[in-house]
């Protein structure tokens, strides 16, 4: 049990001073990619989903079958 609680607070002594968080701004500008990507990847998929809606994907691979 010694060691856990050793192990415990040395985990949070490297937290608290050890590890270097980013700041309010490097925040923001890493929340705005990930928004940006999220936007991307979700109109590929709508787009993709149309195609397939439309029966394209099927002559496509209809035809790649025969």
């Amino acid at each position: 049990m010694n060691k856990f609680v050793e192990y415990i607070k040395n985990s949070f002594d490297e937290l608290k001073n050890k590890v270097t968080w980013p700041t309010f701004s490097q925040l923001q500008n890493f929340t705005s990619i990930v928004i940006f990507s999220l936007f991307l990847i979700t109109i590929v998929i709508l787009v993709m989903d149309k195609i397939s809606e439309f029966g394209i994907l099927e002559l496509i691979y209809g035809s790649l079958l025969s």
